[in-house]
Order: structure tokens, then C-alpha cells, then sequence
């Protein structure tokens, strides 16, 4: 029964979350969220979506997905082992496994869904998984639902990676996971050291590539191919809902072996719908045309955020991560953090604070997210009104 007492204990609870600045609110949109989206009647410019190629916006990929909605309907009603799948969620699958030089792909309904889904198959008791604390909730959440052993190693520490790696040598299987690039910090991990030390302890290696797909490397590989990894990770899981058309969806791409068994055991694909045709053909879309048409918006993309990043140095701003659009802008305090964002809304701008538990307590910052299809009027305005702001807050 849902007492009163229980009601005012979780009041208290969303009382502190106020009084503390970590309460979350959620804004109302109108219409669509491109560059610039609409805010309670009012025209921002949009600097925290993870739309790092405007694929969200390209019409050709609009119309992708209006064709297989038509074509398919909004979905198969079902899960794919009942039901069966469709040929284009086949067509994606094999289009991503050629993209990153794999032999398989799975598709899920989200990336989280692909990192929740992957460890408890792969890892049972008597078996050992590493996991940098910095790594993203949803390879959080995957780490607590398997019985391997469980260790967190510090941020980017190899030493102490290794020095657990011995610790589990008797383990029947080592499997080592981090993200490809920290989504609050902009940050990229240490990749191709981290394979080495998979080499030589002998572990399975996983990366999370969700926001460097499309985004890093020469050929827009990711993180993996930013550090000299592509083709030398076992097991890799990433989005569409970043780079490659920004409407949702996630996958797992590796061995075949590995992939098969997902397909029979991964609790998060035998139990979710299969993934809406109008995401699978709007990702189908960049991801076959990626080389010719989206590949050349990450020189833009470098452009805007170089030219960013340097101006909000030169003001005196503190900034995390580089080398990666994610820029955050470091206040250290969470109070700061959404005064700040409310000032900034005030003056055009869409962003939102972080605090805790998003970001550990007393690393609050504001995470700007710059895109290629940013143009230098918008990054301008959005100079102008950080320099107002901060210079108003006393943070610069």
C-alpha cells in the first residue's frame, strides 16, 4: 500500500534533489529538433543534442524513413524469433558488419539494449569482467546483471587494470569493456593500449563507440579507428541514434559466434520488438551512403568545434574533453551549473546543466554538443551569450 508515509519520504527525496541543484526537469518541444528548435513559444539554438553529422535533419534520410515506413509499417508487432524479421533489418545488419569489417550484427531497439543485453550471455560464474568507472549506465547496468567476478578500475588506469587482470588470472574468461569515448567528459580512452593489455592477459575486449561512430577516424570509423583498433576489437556495440540519422536504435557487431548466441540467449533482443522499419531504413540510408554524402561533414564538424572551443578558452572558460565535439564547460559546482543554463536559455541558447548523479557531485558542467550542420552565425551567437553569462555569474 502506498501510505502517506511513504508518500512523504519520497517527497523529501525530490526535496533535496531541489534544495541540492540535481533536480532534473524536462522541457517541452515544439516541432522538430534541428539546429534551432522551438522552447515554450521561443526559437533557441540547439547546443546539447548528439547530432554530430545534421543527419537528424538531411532530407534525403527523412525520406528513407518515410519509404519504409510506407513500405513496412511502423513495425512487425512482435519479437523477431516469433514473428520473424524483415529484410531490410537484414540489409542493416550486413551494411554495419561491412562498414567495421565484421562478420556479424545484431540489432536492438537501443545501444543501451545492446550493452544490457550482451554480458550475462557471454560471462557466468567463475568468469572475470573490468569495467572503467567512468563507463556509461547502460554497460553499468549489463556488468550487474551477469555473475562474472566484478572490478572497476579508475578512470583510464591501466596499471591498475593490469593489476586486476593478474588478480583474475584463474577466471575462465576475462572480459575488459569501456567506452570509446566518455559521453560527459568528451574524452577518448586509451584503445589501442588497452587492446595490448587484452593481448597479453588474454581478454576479451569491448567497446561502447556510441558517440565515435561516424564522428572520429579518417574514414568516420570511430574511436576504434581514431587509435588504430578497427578490426582488432572482439565485440563492438554503438547506436543509430547519434551519427547515423539520430532517430534511436543500437547494435552489437563482432564474431559470428558471438553474434548467434545473442541472437538465441540476449534477453534484451528476445524480449523487445524489432527495431521500427523507419529507423532501420533511415540508418540502412547513411550508412550506405556514408563515404559519398556524410563522410565529408566531420571536416565541418572539426571545424566548429576547434573554432568553439577556442573562442570559449580565450574567455576564460574551463573546458573538458578534446578531439571530440562533446565540449563541456566545466563549472565545479552544481548550483553554478544550472544558473548558468537558465541564464544562457535566457539568451537564446538550449543547453542544460549536468550534476549528480549524471556526473559525480561537485564536477557539474554544462555539455555543449557541437554539429556539422552548426552554422558560424549560431556558434557566434552562442560565444556572445556564454561571455554574458559567465562574466555575469562571476565564472569568468
Amino acid at each position: 500500500m502506498f501510505s502517506d508515509k511513504l508518500k512523504n519520504e519520497i517527497g523529501g527525496e525530490l526535496q533535496s534533489m531541489r534544495d541540492g541543484g540535481f533536480f532534473k526537469v524536462e522541457k517541452t518541444l515544439q516541432g522538430h529538433a534541428g539546429t534551432e528548435i522551438k522552447v515554450d513559444g521561443k526559437k533557441l539554438i540547439n547546443l546539447c543534442a548528439n547530432n554530430y553529422l545534421g543527419t537528424a535533419q538531411q532530407k534525403k534520410v527523412i525520406k528513407a524513413a518515410q519509404k519504409s515506413l510506407k513500405e513496412y509499417s511502423l513495425g512487425l508487432n512482435s519479437v523477431r524469433f516469433i514473428v520473424g524479421t524483415t529484410d531490410l533489418h537484414k540489409k542493416l545488419e550486413a551494411a554495419i558488419s561491412k562498414f567495421f569489417g565484421t562478420e556479424d550484427t545484431i540489432l536492438y531497439t537501443s545501444c543501451f539494449d545492446a550493452n544490457t543485453g550482451l554480458f550475462e550471455v557471454l560471462l557466468g560464474e567463475g568468469d572475470a569482467i573490468f569495467s572503467d568507472e567512468l563507463n556509461h549506465a547502460s554497460i553499468i547496468d549489463g556488468v550487474r546483471l551477469c555473475k562474472a567476478e566484478r572490478f572497476r578500475y579508475p578512470h583510464n588506469n591501466l596499471e591498475e587494470l593490469e593489476k586486476q587482470l593478474i588478480q583474475a588470472k584463474g577466471a575462465r574468461r576475462r572480459l575488459v569493456v569501456t567506452d570509446g569515448v566518455f559521453s560527459m567528459d568528451g574524452e577518448i580512452a586509451k584503445l589501442d593500449e588497452l587492446r595490448a593489455l587484452c593481448d597479453k592477459h588474454d581478454a576479451i575486449f569491448v567497446v561502447d563507440d556510441s558517440h565515435g561512430t561516424g564522428v572520429l577516424g579518417k574514414t568516420g570509423r570511430g574511436s576504434i579507428e581514431e587509435k588504430g583498433v578497427l578490426g582488432k576489437v572482439d565485440i563492438i556495440t554503438s547506436t543509430f541514434g547519434k551519427a547515423l540519422g539520430g532517430a534511436g536504435g543500437g547494435f552489437t557487431t563482432g564474431k559470428k559466434e558471438v553474434i548467434d548466441l545473442l541472437r538465441q540467449r540476449s534477453r534484451t533482443y528476445l524480449f523487445s520488438n524489432s527495431l521500427m522499419p523507419a529507423i532501420t531504413g533511415a540508418a540502412l540510408y547513411v550508412i550506405e551512403h556514408f563515404n559519398k554524402e556524410f563522410l565529408p561533414l566531420k571536416k565541418k564538424l572539426t571545424e566548429n568545434t576547434l573554432y568553439f572551443r577556442t573562442k570559449l578558452e580565450k574567455l576564460g572558460y574551463t573546458l573538458g574533453g578534446g578531439g571530440h565535439p562533446i565540449t563541456p564547460i566545466m563549472t565545479m559546482d552544481e548550483r553554478k551549473t544550472m544558473a548558468l543554463a537558465d541564464e544562457l536559455l535566457k539568451e537564446g541558447l538550449y543547453v542544460r546543466g549536468f550534476a549528480y548523479p549524471v556526473v559525480p557531485k561537485g564536477k557539474g558542467r554544462i555539455r555543449v554538443q557541437i554539429s556539422a550542420a552548426h552554422t558560424k552565425k549560431q556558434l557566434d551567437k552562442a560565444i556572445e551569450a556564454l561571455e554574458k553569462a559567465g562574466k555575469k555569474l562571476s565564472i569568468i
